[in-house]
């Protein structure tokens, strides 16, 4: 029997974006060990009967000695597991994670680019005084002959290949997670005032403030809709919103906030539009794909991750970034026409089925794993 070693920065992401990818690996008749930050998801990663080791890595942090200490646990924790393959997933796990390998002679490493995040996407000075480090690390790290690279959406891909980061023949594009279609069903739409739901981290990054800003143009305009935002705060990310500022718009009348829900199903069965303004280095959003499973039309930005799932004027509406006019603009035509939210929506849901499926996803990693041994 085979080893394999998931290594994700968060318990919950593990358990929301790689849960039904490591039962599936299990079922295949791999030994699953989760390596990640434990805090609310421990027991039930246990009880699927995956091995749960607990790490201290933080997905940020400002202390070098903490980072030194983290690498060098996962170097003690891939020599004493002695795992046939790791799957990193996230830019820090993979940079970490394949540092880790080498030094424990892992056979086996697949990096998964979910995305490229914050130090890729951010203007910040912090994130442009990193983006040439990790830029050079990665080109070490990712070009290994045991050693795969699993892109999300082609930008992501291409742009680290032109650059000289990966070579070609080691990247996979295999998109998204995927979703389970008999869970994110199609109900038809409720009945009531229109309601436009962004369900997310509640970052800046995430065009969390545009949708504020494009939802008071509206009501200004005595358009009769409502706006939700469905998600916590993220305090581990420099791009957080503060819970006081997104109290301080709900008590506003501007959105309302519902905080972090479970029931993703249900809140899109309440919805008639769904929205994600996002210029975060996204992979392809999961609330996105789920969206469109439930047979709900997206508005979103023309960004990468985000146009992969969204096809302008047949799903959804494709907005600039950081563009709150044009946001409303178009939110505005989905909420005026029943019809077209009807019919993007139907347009969503077969493109889901035809290439955004879990048994799609699952298939092709498996294929992967299966692969690297022969």
């Amino acid at each position: 029997m085979r080893t394999l070693l998931f290594l994700v920065t968060e318990d919950w992401y593990f358990w929301s974006h790689r849960l039904p990818l490591a039962r599936e690996a299990q079922r295949n008749g791999y030994s699953v060990i989760v390596a990640t930050r434990v805090q609310v998801h421990g027991e039930r990663i246990i009880a699927e009967g995956f091995k749960l080791i607990p790490i201290s890595m933080l997905r940020r942090s400002k202390n070098p000695l903490k980072e030194l200490t983290s690498l060098l646990e996962l170097i003690r924790v891939y020599r004493s597991e002695r795992p046939d393959i790791v799957h990193h997933v996230a830019v820090k796990p993979v940079v970490y994670g394949s540092v880790a390998a080498r030094f424990a002679r892992v056979p086996k490493v697949i990096n998964a680019i979910a995305g490229m995040g914050y130090v890729f996407s951010s203007k910040s000075i912090k994130a442009q005084v990193l983006r040439p480090f990790i830029k050079r690390i990665l080109k070490m790290l990712l070009n290994r002959s045991n050693t795969r690279t699993i892109f999300q959406n082609p930008d992501d891909q291409n742009m680290l290949i032109q650059a000289g980061i990966v070579h070609n023949e080691l990247t996979r594009l295999i998109r998204g997670s995927g979703v389970d279609p008999q869970i994110y069903c199609t109900v038809p739409e409720p009945s009531g005032a229109i309601t436009v739901v962004l369900a997310s981290r509640m970052l800046w990054d995430k065009g969390v403030k545009e949708f504020v800003e494009a939802a008071r143009l509206l009501k200004t305009d005595k358009i009769n809709a409502r706006f939700v935002l469905v998600g916590d705060t993220d305090e581990g990310n420099l791009a957080a919103i503060p819970s006081e500022q997104l109290a301080a718009w709900h008590k506003s009348g501007a959105v309302e906030w519902w905080g972090r829900r479970s029931n993703m199903p249900e809140i899109f069965a309440q919805s008639h539009i769904v929205c994600l303004p996002s210029a975060y280095g996204e992979g392809i959003p999961n609330v996105l794909i789920e969206a469109a499973s439930c047979g709900r039309p997206i508005v979103t930005t023309d960004a990468p991750g985000c146009r992969e799932i969204v096809r302008h004027n047949e799903n959804g509406l494709l907005v600039p970034l950081r563009d709150h006019v044009a946001l409303a603009q178009a939110l505005r035509r989905l909420i005026d026409d029943s019809a077209l939210r009807v019919q993007m929506g139907a347009r969503g849901r077969t493109l889901v089925m035809e290439e955004f499926t879990v048994e799609k996803v699952l298939g092709e990693t498996l294929s992967l794993y299966q692969n690297m041994f022969s």
